[in-house]
């Protein structure tokens, strides 16, 4: 059973960079044809994909996040890391991270496996 853990800070203050961290657990994250995304939920609207790297280490950005966003990952350590830069109150939300078998091209597929989530609020 693959499970997925997101880690980091709950508060984070205006115009600083927000970094997460997921950890995988029962399966590899260079696993072949495997994609590893995060995605966020705001306060009452739906679910938002930010971001994914691939298997081979690709990385695709939706387009409305992709001048604040970067994702890397430490093979080492089955994990995969989320920077957001530049945060304002708008970026409040619930993030999650997730993997899935293809790849997402303009927003959230179908999820095989997800985080809980972890509530990330920006206020100074």
């Amino acid at each position: 059973q693959v499970q997925l853990r997101e880690s980091g800070p709950g508060l984070v203050k205006p115009s600083q960079t927000l970094s997460l961290t997921c950890t995988v657990a029962g399966g590899s994250i260079t696993s072949n044809y495997y994609y590893c995304s995060w995605v966020r939920q705001p306060p009452g609207e739906a679910l938002e994909w930010m971001g994914t790297i691939s298997y081979s280490g690709n990385t695709y950005y939706s387009p409305s996040l992709k001048s604040r966003t970067s994702i890397s990952r430490d093979t080492a350590k089955n994990q995969f890391t989320l920077q957001l830069s530049s945060v304002t109150p708008e970026d409040t939300a619930v993030y999650f991270c997730a993997r899935h078998g293809s790849r997402w091209y303009n927003g959230p597929g179908k999820i095989d496996y997800r985080g809980q989530g972890t509530q990330v609020t920006v206020s100074s």
